[in-house]
């Protein structure tokens, strides 16, 4: 499994969504859509939105998280194989 998360320093979510990878030992690249010229507008066009954070799972795009929610540990743990969220 390739996995890439689209984040930024100042995002919350993101650092929720790094934390729950790291915890569970799950490898990723992470894109920081500030210090990467149109990492943003990458974003944008695979989503149609200008939300943080974003997982690329073997080039499928997904939100890990639902805005006034929160991240998705539930539904994450299932899409990556986590037995114990």
């Amino acid at each position: 499994m390739e996995l890439t998360v689209y984040s930024a320093f100042w995002c919350p979510d993101c650092r929720e969504a790094k934390r729950f990878l790291e915890r569970h030992h799950i490898p990723f690249k992470e894109i920081d859509i500030e210090k990467n010229p149109g990492a943003a507008a990458e974003v944008f066009a695979h989503t149609g939105r200008r939300s943080i954070p974003q997982f690329v799972i073997d080039g499928d795009w997904i939100q890990p998280y639902r805005p006034g929610e929160g991240f998705l540990y539930e539904e994450m743990s299932k899409l990556l194989g986590i037995k114990e969220p």
